[in-house]
């Protein structure tokens, strides 16, 4: 379902940043100016089947959320491929794609265009969309009126309930109260079985090891580990973190 090879993101640095397009011109002609390359991520690769599920785990800065754009075909990678089969629904920057003037029937709506499903699909998902993230008490109410928790719960559900071959979640998980917690991760669960290939980004160990059959350790843009021994991965994560390990 989806297949990575050497996959290199990277940002290039340096004057041209901070110095107008003439002036950058003119340095280049003398030879006079500074060009440097970030790498977020560099030479990741990795292979899921139909119906893994995969935790990418690592310490802020590690390069996960700039690796998922790149799956998700937000970014294009530096270097190297990434093969995709089945529809992607990614949900990254959970603010992303909705309109705060409109109401929360309207932007489910439009959240479900840009994810490319019809208007008779999400006629019919619509209900099941709104019962699942608890806002049948506000569906008229302009978006801009929700919490944070109650957008989130939103994003969650479209994303879950329209039934994509490939779901991305970035920190998804966290949001609102224990119980809907559990239900998102009961979820994820009934979507697995379904055959959906989930990639999930989690500061949480305890749904990396309940969750997923494959986990992906980053650091720095560096690749550590891809395993589907997640029991054992996560244990060496949490000595890493509490100093008891070096990579």
């Amino acid at each position: 379902m989806l297949k990575c090879e050497g996959v290199s993101v990277g940002y290039q640095t340096g004057d041209f940043k901070s110095i107008g397009l003439k002036e950058w011109a003119v340095r280049r002609i003398k030879g006079n100016y500074r060009v440097e390359k970030f790498w977020a991520d560099r030479d990741i690769s990795f292979v899921l089947n139909e119906g893994d599920m995969l935790g990418i785990i690592g310490t802020n800065g590690a390069g996960k959320s700039t690796l998922l754009k790149a799956i998700s075909g937000v970014m294009v990678p530096s270097e190297g491929k990434i093969m995709r089969r089945g529809k992607i629904a990614a949900l990254l920057e959970l603010a992303s794609g909705f309109d705060s003037q409109l109401t929360v029937k309207e932007n489910t709506y439009l959240r479900g265009a840009l994810l490319g499903y019809t208007r008779k699909f999400m006629d019919d998902t619509y209900k099941r969309i709104i019962d699942f993230a608890e806002l049948e008490e506000f569906e008229d109410r302009p978006f801009a009126q929700l919490s944070s928790g109650m957008k989130s719960r939103l994003a969650f559900s479209i994303a879950s309930l329209v039934q994509p071959e490939i779901l991305i979640l970035d920190e998804v998980l966290s949001v609102g109260d224990g119980a809907f917690r559990a239900k998102s991760e009961a979820k994820m669960k009934e979507i697995i079985k379904g055959g959906a290939t989930t990639i999930l980004v989690s500061h949480s160990i305890h749904q990396i090891r309940s969750l997923c059959n494959k986990i992906l350790w980053l650091d720095h843009g560096r690749q550590i580990l891809f395993t589907d021994d997640v029991k054992c991965a996560c244990d060496r994560y949490e000595r890493f973190l509490a100093g008891e390990e070096t990579i």
